[in-house]
């Protein structure tokens, strides 16, 4: 499957599909008991080529719920806008289930677009805890999670062991070897995705998490990152740039971007999603063999991830909702989470596969992402998700480029959101 970048999400969307419609909450018709029949499976380009053979194992064993796969555009912004378009649309509803952005939970939960689920159909207990928190709104389950990701600090372990010092657990610890280490190496000292898009929403969100604030409270409703914590976390991100230790070309970079320069051998560290440690380990990358991951640092110690991933949810109009959820039960079953991770190169939510010593082998930065997932906090939830991150992304952008300082640009944030409450 494609993977989505440019939403900093490391989202892969999936949407199923079904031609016609019945009324808001009721069964369907079709002679199918318990709304059961064929769906209609649309994805971005299936690059990795596992979501093939998984449908395959799906269709055989269910013949009366045989999935037909469909292609939507690879742009996760150009996704979200053909889902809303079709879920608005009172002649529409074409989606029985629907694999969103752990950021678009609460948008369609609250906008009625998705369906409540029950949790005692799906094995929720089997999966990484705070992953269960992106497919919640308003206290109800609204989704169950697919796929899971967490930020990581990727870094050059060959250059740190010859100086002879750690990974940093600290911002202190990151700011002194990118200021000092790296240029002795001829390198750039540390870059995340600081291009104005939903990447420097996620960037500013960890340092404001990792400081010990948070931007918005109650689903939404309260403002809350008008605080010392989000200045210090804003401080962070804009004092790397003003004294050159992140470098300004870093203010274009999203995941493919940063992940190129960091492969190429430009950067002694990175933060990225776990993709970037994939391929820069890969044969014939000019780091590979010569890299590590740890957690994020924060101002004292390791810091706080944002949640990424996706969540499968129903439609509310869904004309096979229970094979939807039988769908739903397969995708997130431990064998095909397994098939996830290891056809997919994607990061399950099951909680056993990272301790799982054969994964671990072949994919050596599992309990690392482990740690970062238990330890992360989704992004804001908010009926407005979308016009959330625009305000994240073009203040914090500011504050970079030093068109203002980190305590304006806190102040003008929380104005800023205050006007999207009624949103």
């Amino acid at each position: 499957m494609r993977w989505i970048h440019a939403a900093g999400r490391g989202l892969l969307v999936l949407v199923v599909v079904v031609t016609g419609y019945v009324a808001s909450g009721a069964r369907a018709d079709d002679g199918a008991a318990g709304g059961r029949g064929p769906l209609t499976l649309a994805t971005a380009g299936d690059l990795t080529g596992y979501l093939g053979p998984l449908l395959e194992g799906w269709n055989r064993t269910h013949p009366g719920e045989k999935v037909t796969l469909v292609e939507l555009p690879d742009s996760a912004d150009e996704t979200h806008a053909q889902m809303v378009t079709d879920l608005r649309d009172d002649d529409g509803g074409r989606f029985d289930l629907l694999n969103i952005d752990v950021s678009w939970t609460s948008e369609f939960a609250a906008a009625g677009w998705i369906r409540p689920l029950p949790p005692d159909r799906f094995p929720l207990g089997t999966f990484l805890p705070p992953v269960v928190d992106t497919a919640t709104y308003d206290g109800r389950l609204y989704a169950v999670p697919y796929v899971t990701n967490a930020g990581l600090l990727i870094y050059r372990k060959d250059i740190l062991a010859e100086e002879g010092i750690p990974p940093p657990r600290t911002w202190a610890e990151l700011e002194r070897a990118a200021r000092t280490v790296a240029p002795k190496y001829g390198l750039d000292g540390y870059a995340g995705q600081f291009l104005p898009y939903e990447g420097l929403t996620v960037n500013a969100a960890e340092a404001v998490y990792s400081a010990g604030g948070t931007i918005l409270g109650d689903e939404g409703e309260r403002v809350t990152v008008n605080s010392t914590a989000a200045r210090e976390g804003i401080e962070f991100l804009t004092r790397g740039v003003r004294e050159g230790w992140i470098p300004r070309q870093a203010l274009a970079y999203k995941e493919e971007e940063s992940k190129q320069a960091f492969q190429d051998g430009r950067l002694l560290f990175l933060r990225n999603w776990p993709y970037a440690y994939v391929g820069a380990s890969a044969e014939g990358s000019p780091v590979a063999g010569r890299i590590g991951a740890v957690p994020l640092p924060g101002p004292d110690g390791p810091g706080t991830s944002v949640l990424g991933g996706s969540n499968l949810a129903v439609g509310t109009r869904a004309r096979h909702p229970d094979s939807a959820a039988r769908l739903i039960a397969y995708l997130t079953s431990e064998p095909v989470q397994r098939q996830v991770l290891t056809r997919g190169a994607l990061p399950p939510v099951r909680a056993a596969l990272y301790e799982d010593p054969e994964l671990v082998r072949a994919f050596p930065y599992l309990p690392t992402l482990r740690a970062s997932v238990l330890a992360a906090a989704p992004r804001p939830k908010s009926p407005c998700y979308d016009q959330v991150s625009l305000v994240v992304q073009a203040v914090v952008r500011d504050a970079m480029t030093g068109h203002e300082t980190p305590a304006a640009a806190v102040r003008r944030l929380a104005r800023e959101l205050d006007l999207l409450a009624d949103c």
